[in-house]
């Protein structure tokens, strides 16, 4: 399935009223999981680094406002 795809499923099913928030929720929980998406604090403590060589040295995204690491390769 394509992004575009995917994206009409998931409008149209949300504007049916055919996925809750909870539903939601549990979409983008999947996503990050799938991404291994963590803050870039997160994944400092988690990899025994300091923020700034994280935030210098590690490809972060803007998601919701807030910078994440992802690490899925």
């Amino acid at each position: 399935m394509k992004l575009s795809e995917l994206e009409q499923v998931l409008e149209e099913s949300v504007i049916l009223n055919e996925l809750s928030n909870d539903d939601l929720v549990h979409i983008i929980e999947l996503s990050a999981r799938y991404l291994n998406a963590l803050t870039i604090s997160e994944y400092a403590k988690a990899n025994n680094l300091s923020y700034n060589g994280v935030k210098k040295c590690r490809l972060t995204k803007m998601i919701l406002g807030r910078k994440f690491v992802l690490e899925n390769d």
